[in-house]
């Protein structure tokens, strides 16, 4: 959950939501209790009309409205009602990983079971279509019931707006938006101060200037190649706009030793691993992300990814380099800051905007 576009903020606002699981069946009243899939629900009230007590059938949800249609993450979110339920729901169905053993493989792919349907040929070139056996085809499911419209609002696909934010803007207008609308850090506190996750916590630096906690990702699911760590150092520093020479020692111990310490417990070289801040974050205490640099994580385009390694070269370079520097990064329409912009003049408005994705 720590970590923004729009897949980044669910990351952070994940902590808040409490994990339950439920049997998941899409066939209809034949609901077996085999099927899982993970649950989210708010931490703040009963669950309403008893829907996580019981099987859920899938057959008894009516889609209502598409909210996003990922392609790149083979993931769709979909907004719907459950018959006999009040208050709307939000599903989210992702494609399920491909496993990293040779075994594993065989056993789910290569099987009689799994059929081939041939589309054409050309030369030394096929193309298939290949229906796997059921325990190699499932799909990840998230349920939120009953959904706010704020659940809402974060699920659906939104236009994205660059933002070239000079330090004066920042000054102006970002910082004033951090600091009076920002999230709660106290999950992170937390883990600093060893009063939660404690079990996810890989290496710790207790040094006040330079040390820093690395801990899992709550999104790694584990394996070597979706390698996914965030190091959150003791100082309270808001994001990279604060940073200048004096906090290279910092930025270097979170380099070296957080290499040092994946490389060892992992086996996962220095050359392997993509270290980066995000700019905006999704939250404002600094943190530096480790991932394995063969796995596409949500948030490494250049619009959002800043390389720790290029952050030490510009302060080295330029010791204030940071309070001089344009940062280019997105901003979702809709949301506060990309209003406040708007109302400043630092984007343009647009004859019209539509923030809802029509089904066809």
């Amino acid at each position: 959950m720590r970590e923004l576009d729009n897949c980044s903020k669910h990351c952070f606002e994940e902590r808040s939501l409490k994990m339950a699981e439920v049997s998941v069946n899409t066939d209809g009243d034949a609901c077996s209790p085999a099927k899982k899939a993970k649950l989210e629900t708010e931490n703040t009230s009963e669950n309403v009309n008893n829907l996580y007590d019981v099987d859920i059938c899938l057959s008894n949800f009516e889609v209502t409205k598409i909210l996003d249609n990922n392609n790149s993450r083979k993931q769709i979110c979909v907004q719907g009602v459950f018959k006999g339920h009040e208050g709307p729901s939000i599903i989210i169905f992702e494609k399920s990983q491909f496993s990293d053993d040779p075994l594993s493989l065989q056993k789910q792919l290569f099987n009689k079971e799994t059929t081939l349907e041939k589309l054409y040929s050309n030369d030394i070139y096929g193309n298939y279509n290949c229906t796997s056996f059921k325990d190699s085809n499932g799909l990840h499911m998230r349920l939120i019931h009953p959904a706010t419209q704020k659940h809402i609002d974060k699920f659906k696909k939104k236009e994205l707006h660059i933002v070239d934010e000079t330090y004066e803007i920042y000054k102006k207008v970002t910082l004033p938006h951090i600091e009076s609308n920002n999230f709660s850090l106290q999950w992170v506190y937390n883990i600093l101060e060893h009063k939660a996750e404690q079990e996810n916590i890989i290496y710790e630096d207790k040094d006040e200037k330079i040390g820093f906690v690395l801990v899992n990702d709550l999104k790694w699911n584990g394996e070597r190649n979706t390698l996914k760590l965030i190091a959150l150092p003791f100082q309270r520093i808001q994001s990279m706009r604060e940073l200048n020479a004096s906090h290279l020692p910092l930025l270097k111990n979170i380099r070296d030793a957080g290499i040092k310490v994946i490389s060892k417990k992992f086996n996962v070289p220095a050359s392997q691993l993509r270290i980066y801040f995000h700019y905006q974050p999704s939250y404002y205490h600094l943190h530096v992300h480790f991932s394995y640099l063969m796995f596409e994580t949500p948030g490494i385009y250049v619009e959002k990814a800043h390389l720790l390694s290029m952050v030490i070269r510009n302060l080295e370079l330029m010791p204030d380099y940071y309070t001089k520097a344009v940062l280019s990064f997105v901003v979702v329409a809709g949301d506060p800051l990309y209003n406040k912009y708007l109302e400043e003049g630092i984007l343009a408005k647009q004859e019209s905007e539509s923030n809802e994705v029509k089904s066809s």
